[in-house]
């Protein structure tokens, strides 16, 4: 991925053979379960295991540790930016639309922790696929948000560097109970809601 990448143009280079696509979607989401436990120092023998396939074949799709641990970011991140248009399409209400997709975000938070852990011992914190990837869910998400603000449904003095900054900083706090850690995502959620007590002055673009 070079600099000049811009968000839409985040792509995995997947297999085209129908079998060999499900044994690169199988080791993806073996890998994707080993991070969401948090279990980042998941070898890559124990990774083919799961997925039910030879340490061959997923040598084959993924070359070296960094290899799948690019690929497993950027497919979260895809899923995520795809489903921000996916809810966006459905003709629903726009605060859930809104509130689907931080559901999206938030689930993607469990694999992120530990995943871009690991990528830090590859890549620098200014790495174009951190820079993109995260203008990439940017993108997605400003949409749902504007759309939400314009029905009256989400306050307007925030905006989507705002909601990303408060997830992502949520899910960086130090606890081993997600349970806590979904219910301080669902307050966070609640509290982007327009309240017309407050009414607050909606940000200058």
């Amino acid at each position: 991925m070079s600099t000049t990448d811009s968000p839409s143009s985040i792509q995995l280079e997947r297999p085209r053979r129908a079998d060999a696509l499900r044994n690169y979607e199988k080791v993806l989401a073996a890998a994707r379960e080993a991070f969401a436990e948090g279990e980042e120092s998941t070898s890559l023998e124990e990774i083919a295991r799961r997925a039910g396939v030879g340490i061959g074949t997923l040598y084959r799709n993924f070359p070296n540790r960094q290899a799948l641990l690019e690929a497993l970011y950027i497919n979260e991140v895809e899923e995520v930016s795809s489903a921000a248009a996916k809810f966006a399409d459905t003709g629903r209400d726009p605060w859930e639309s809104f509130a689907a997709w931080f559901d999206q975000l938030s689930g993607y938070l469990a694999t992120k922790r530990a995943l871009s852990a690991e990528l830090l011992n590859y890549l620098e914190p200014t790495a174009p696929l951190f820079q993109s990837c995260r203008a990439s869910l940017y993108e997605s998400g400003a949409p749902l948000l504007r759309q939400a603000q314009d029905a009256g449904a989400v306050r307007p003095d925030v905006d989507i560097a705002d909601v990303m900054q408060m997830v992502l900083g949520i899910g960086k706090i130090p606890t081993g109970d997600r349970a806590q850690v979904q219910h301080l995502l669902r307050i966070a959620l609640d509290g982007l809601r327009y309240t017309p007590q407050s009414q607050p002055a909606r940000r200058p673009n």
